[in-house]
């Protein structure tokens, strides 16, 4: 029996493959997890045309995450923290600290989208890595400051 694969299947195909596989597999497997779909001119059609719209969602989401991109580019963020002499931090800040400040302005960002190889334990300006959707990285701006 062929199918259309919706979704990729492991050992079996790639999305939009048409393959050929037992029936049983078929209609006890593949078609009710919406995984495939019968072959037939009138399917692949309709395949066609749920590719087309999943493109489009696709390119509207990642322009929907170039304007977050820019705004987060445009941000800077101050975090007020203890220091000591030399300008040494008590404690440090963490992507923790940074997914709150970015909280606090409108953002909700994972901390694990947060790149920070390792705590920030000095007074400065940092330039921040914060991955996004459709894997796109954006830089903001963190100005660790003295209380």
């Amino acid at each position: 029996m062929k199918v259309i694969l919706l979704k990729e299947v492991e050992r079996l195909g790639k999305i939009g493959e048409t393959v050929e596989v037992k029936p049983g597999y078929a209609r006890n497997k593949l078609i009710p997890s919406n995984l495939a779909l019968m072959y037939s001119e009138a399917n692949f059609k309709r395949f066609k045309e749920i590719e087309k719209l999943a493109e489009v969602r696709k390119e509207k989401k990642k322009r929907e995450v170039l304007r977050v991109k820019e705004k987060l580019e445009a941000l800077s963020l101050t975090i007020p923290v203890q220091a000591g002499e030399d300008n040494k931090l008590f404690g440090a800040v963490t992507n923790i600290d940074i997914e709150e400040v970015l909280a606090k302005e409108g953002y909700k960002i994972d901390r694990k989208d947060i790149v920070l190889d390792e705590p920030i334990k000095e007074l400065g300006v940092y330039s921040i890595e914060v991955l996004l959707p459709a894997e796109i990285k954006a830089m903001v701006k963190v100005w660790v400051v003295s209380k």
